[in-house]
């Protein structure tokens, strides 16, 4: 009689090399990820729970003063301001870049001739450098010799403090912020117009849906994770805006538009004592209200995906 066959346990050699190649792809990955985002943060942690000099800070040996920092912080009669100015300077600017980037992505879904080149010339402030786009917006709203002004007394209207009032100083910086994040708006809720069916829109027109029913029940609702992701972007983008604001007030007239990025670096860097610790926890609280808004987005994608 034959004998039955034995299978062969298959060879643990091919598993063990596709392992190790998967860990060699992930290493460079894993090795930048710890280089550039786990170190600093550790860093900017360890940073803001020590009493830093700057003897301390090149030499080492800092105190640990546990949440000493933070009690500063959150008792300096600029944290108030700063925080403020932050917050209105996130939600107009997000609003305005949106509410923006969805009627000029709406206008050129209409493919109309030269649309494609149009909407390249959209993107020029997004190709821009920030500290050009900063400083052309400086000599534009120039008090004495800025083209707004001129264009004001053109109209009979006197000439506007932008920079150096603080009535418009923040007004000037959200300006200059939306015009830069337009294009992209535009390009991403663009993109996401492309993927909607063109059959929804022929089959509402059928019904006899106007342009607003047909944005409002077909255009809207399809664009709502485009939308967040945008939305979510954005606001982790606008959070820590430094370039702008330094550039155009350096955060003045005073603290009128000061915000928390701008107040982090000038607590850090910006006098001849710096002050590393409270600067650290500046940081610190910025990374943690981004944190917040992006569980937040998680949770709510995580509840619609249910709810589909």
């Amino acid at each position: 009689m034959r004998r039955p066959t034995v299978p062969v346990p298959p060879s643990r050699r091919p598993r063990c090399r596709e392992r190790w190649a998967a860990w060699g792809f992930l290493a460079p990955v894993l090795a930048y990820l710890v280089l550039f985002y786990a170190y600093p943060l550790y860093r900017n942690l360890d940073l803001s729970l020590r009493d830093y000099t700057v003897r301390s800070f090149v030499q080492g040996g800092a105190r640990f003063s546990g949440l000493q920092n933070y009690r500063t912080v959150f008792a300096d009669p600029t944290f108030v301001p700063a925080l403020t100015h932050t917050l209105v300077f996130t939600a107009l600017s997000l609003i305005i870049q949106y509410a923006a980037g969805l009627a000029l992505a709406v206008f050129f879904n209409q493919h109309f001739r030269l649309s494609a080149t149009l909407r390249a010339l959209f993107l020029v402030p997004w190709l821009l450098p920030l500290i050009v786009s900063a400083s052309t917006w400086a000599w534009l709203l120039n008090s004495d010799s800025g083209v707004v002004n001129a264009v004001l007394r053109w109209f009979g209207v006197g000439p506007v403090d932008w920079l150096t009032s603080p009535q418009w100083s923040l007004v000037s910086v959200v300006i200059a912020n939306i015009w830069i994040g337009i294009p992209f708006n535009l390009v991403v809720l663009y993109s996401g117009l492309q993927a909607i069916p063109t059959s929804l829109y022929e089959a509402a027109s059928v019904d006899g849906a106007s342009a607003w029913q047909r944005f409002w029940r077909i255009t809207f609702p399809l664009l709502r994770p485009v939308s967040a992701i945008t939305l979510l972007l954005g606001l982790i983008y606008t959070l820590k805006v430094f370039d702008i604001v330094w550039i155009m007030t350096r955060g003045g007239p005073g603290t009128s538009s000061t915000t928390l990025a701008t107040w982090s670096y000038r607590l850090g860097f910006g006098s001849l004592l710096p002050r590393f610790g409270p600067g650290a926890a500046v940081g610190n609280l910025l990374v943690l209200i981004a944190l917040v808004f992006g569980l937040a987005y998680i949770h709510l994608q995580r509840r619609q995906r249910e709810e589909a």
